[in-house]
């Protein structure tokens, strides 16, 4: 259910049906707008049926499992079609978990989730690499779940007893963890605050509930890494209060106050020490020593789309940020990077508060750019009472253009939209993408005398 255009789906349908299944393939978009998936899969061809621009109920019955994917729904009543029939419901990362020989470190969070986890597979990584240089191969390291271009499930074909995979899981993932009642070994909790609110119909609790299958279901000799936010969030101590026993995983809170001062981070802002501090917790908990974490430190550069440097170019920083959903992605953001900045924002709305970014604007930023979506309709009028100059844009082009041209010598040019990505874009990697290519056509043929940008 979902075959989608990240890659996920597509490797989860080959999986499968190069080993001897037969799925029906079922997704909302048409043909059309799926060809690149499509394509991918068309040597397997034979052994799928696709449903494409619909769902059927009768798909639904009748059929060993229904593979879920991320974001389906909470009230599917295609889903519920399935349950009334006994149907297992599962999902790939999950189903991935439960058969796995490999140990599993999973990584959830609403904010620092994926900056974790790619940390931790470079600290699994260069561990097992010097292990290996001992002349001990004891373990390879996989990453997993919620990442780009990556399908979980075929790693069942790789990972072997000894082995590491590293997973990145989001709250939807989480479901078929909550499903299957497992959570991984060593689990990492790195921030939660308001997100997904239109998914869960303004139920902070039951997008709680999803993210804490992270830890609910660990085992005695497991291991939580909670964040300090988290630990200190009430409904944190409410779950724990209301699963009515302790839990039996080793609690270990973690944060920018844990991270050693004297160690250097390469990523910029307080956010990403708290982030380091989180990852440190889980690196300690795997016996990684910290002479390989300070290193790992000192070099990491982040992760594409996470306030990430694209390029400087006559004095000017271009920072792509795409995967700030979130107002309170965009304010961590600001205040990493200071308060000369050109900020491009706006999207889908998500039903989160602005308030506190719309306060923060005026003092960090000095052009805000819009892109268009239900999210930049909703913000606009108070953004026209804020004393910062604004622009609106209709696409990426010309949001990067009027950036560029509003920009001089020192400033710093952000992509850190602060909404979700549907509507002008496939998705948010799409729209962090489309920023790229413009950026780096915008900037290519500079030379350091240049006066004027190359404009799209």
């Amino acid at each position: 259910m979902g075959l989608g255009l990240l890659g996920r789906g597509v490797g989860d349908i080959r999986f499968l049906a190069e080993h001897g299944a037969h799925p029906i393939v079922t997704d909302l978009k048409s043909p059309e707008v799926l060809a690149p998936s499509l394509a991918q899969l068309a040597d397997v061809a034979e052994h799928i049926t696709y449903v494409l621009g619909e769902h059927r109920l009768q798909d639904f019955r009748d059929r060993d499992f229904i593979l879920k994917a991320a974001g389906v729904p909470l009230d599917s009543p295609y889903i519920a079609e399935a349950r009334q029939h006994s149907i297992p419901i599962e999902m790939s990362t999950a189903l991935f978990v439960a058969y796995t020989p490999a140990t599993i470190t999973g990584v959830t969070g609403t904010r620092g989730k994926s900056t974790v986890t790619h940390l931790l597979y470079e600290l699994y990584t260069r561990y097992a690499a010097e292990k290996m240089g001992q002349h001990d191969a004891s373990h390879r390291v996989f990453l997993g779940g919620n990442v780009r271009g990556l399908s979980t499930l075929p790693l069942l074909e790789k990972t072997q007893c000894g082995d590491r995979a590293v997973l990145e899981l989001d709250s939807w993932q989480l479901q078929g963890f909550r499903e299957r009642q497992i959570s991984p070994h060593i689990s990492v909790f790195t921030t939660f605050l308001p997100d997904h609110l239109n998914y869960y119909k303004n139920d902070l609790q039951a997008y709680f509930a999803d993210k804490a299958a992270i830890f609910s279901h660990q085992q005695a000799g497991d291991v939580c890494i909670v964040g300090e936010q988290v630990a200190a969030h009430p409904l944190f101590k409410d779950y724990c209060v209301a699963l009515g026993r302790p839990l039996a995983s080793k609690i270990i809170i973690a944060g920018a106050t844990t991270f050693p001062r004297d160690w250097q981070l390469r990523l910029p802002g307080e956010h990403n020490r708290y982030n380091a501090g989180v990852a440190l917790a889980a690196a300690r908990a795997a016996g990684i020593p910290d002479a390989i974490s300070r290193a790992v430190f000192a070099s990491f550069a982040g992760v594409p789309g996470r306030l990430e440097l694209i390029t400087t170019s006559q004095g000017v920083s271009f920072y792509n940020d795409t995967t700030a959903t979130t107002p309170d992605a965009t304010i961590a953001a600001l205040q990493a990077l200071g308060n000369s900045t050109i900020l491009i924002m706006g999207g889908a709305d998500k039903q989160l508060a602005m308030d506190a970014l719309l306060a923060l604007l005026p003092t960090t930023v000095k052009k805000i750019i819009l892109l268009p979506g239900s999210g930049t309709a909703r913000i606009l009028p108070r953004i026209s009472a804020l004393r910062v100059p604004f622009q609106e844009a209709t696409t990426m082009d010309e949001a990067v253009t009027k950036a560029i041209d509003s920009s001089v010598s020192g400033d710093t040019i952000l992509l850190s939209p602060a909404f979700a990505s549907f509507g002008l874009f496939a998705n948010e990697f799409d729209r962090g993408d489309q920023f790229n290519t413009i950026v780096v056509r915008c900037t290519k043929n500079h030379s350091s005398s240049a006066t004027h940008y190359d404009r799209p």
